[in-house]
């Protein structure tokens, strides 16, 4: 099972409402996935600040005097805001990868959600509602974002098997599928040096987009290749600093519908996902085609 949505606002009237949005389409698709949910939404940023999102079990533990011990570590100053189990700290990009490295020796226990200058990643295990409420998703503003409501079939249910992945700046990615070779695959990125958090077949397709891209792929390049190199039956929908973008395998047998109106492009992985959208009546709706990349970019 698993819901999929994704929003892609052309209109920036309606940015301070993405997180209301996403929200009511997310939890539109509880039935589809009740275990666990996740939103990753692109807000406001600059080029001279980065956010890292960041996952505790113990967050009163693990987050109490955090930002003050990174900023004297990294030698820079370092904010932090707290919702829930979750926290965004921000950082001097140049900074950035120094203060990533600190919060995993500081906090050994903690999480890291993603990075990236607009990126920020809420997500836990419960019902959609119930991460909603706990993150306060419907108060947050953004130019696009992607979420997922989890039925867990290939592995446990944790935060951290939760979507949406990340596993690049700015870049993560929703699925709802099964992929035969993700092990195979894992392997060779890790040649390369990647990275894994969890055995989720989800976060390797991650990584397989994000080295693409770090290869000189665009967004819509690595996708494409997702449909020679990944084996199995898959729709991704994958969020990046400037774009959005959706890809079924060559079965397309998940459901899947999108629209597109003057103000917004939208996915669901079933129409009713979208229909409190605002001028839905007035869009072109329809099904994505098997193997074919759709991507849009500011």
């Amino acid at each position: 099972m698993c819901g999929i949505v994704g929003l892609f606002l052309k209109d920036k009237s309606l940015e301070p409402k993405l997180g209301e949005m996403l929200s009511d389409m997310l939890v539109t698709l509880t039935d589809r996935g009740p275990d666990s949910a996740g939103i990753a939404i692109y807000g406001a940023g600059d080029r001279n600040h980065s956010k890292i999102t960041i996952q505790s079990a113990d967050p009163a533990h693990d987050f109490d005097g955090l930002a003050a011990e990174l900023g004297a570590r990294i030698g820079g100053k370092a904010d932090i805001v707290v919702k829930s189990t979750h926290a965004v700290i921000e950082v001097p990009t140049a900074k950035v990868e120094a203060a990533r490295d600190a919060i995993l020796e500081l906090r050994p226990s903690v999480r890291i959600m993603g990075v990236g200058e607009v990126i920020e990643i809420f997500k836990e295990v419960g019902l959609p509602a119930d991460v909603v409420k706990r993150f306060d998703l419907t108060k947050m503003s953004g130019t696009h974002g992607i979420g997922h409501t989890r039925m867990a079939t290939e592995s446990a249910v944790t935060t951290m098997g939760a979507h949406p992945f990340s596993t690049g700046p700015d870049q993560c990615l929703v699925h709802n599928g099964s992929l035969s070779n993700h092990n195979n695959v894992r392997r060779e990125l890790r040649r390369e040096g990647m990275t894994f958090e969890t055995e989720n077949d989800t976060e390797v397709a991650a990584a397989f987009i994000s080295n693409k891209m770090a290869h000189g792929d665009n967004l819509g390049g690595a996708l494409e290749k997702t449909l020679t190199d990944l084996d199995g039956f898959f729709t991704f929908v994958v969020g990046t600093k400037n774009g959005f973008g959706v890809v079924r395998d060559p079965i397309a047998c998940k459901p899947a519908v999108m629209a597109e109106t003057d103000r917004y492009v939208a996915f669901g992985s079933e129409y009713r996902a979208l229909a409190n959208l605002p001028g839905i009546e007035d869009a072109r709706v329809w099904e994505p085609e098997p193997s074919k990349v759709y991507f849009w970019e500011h």
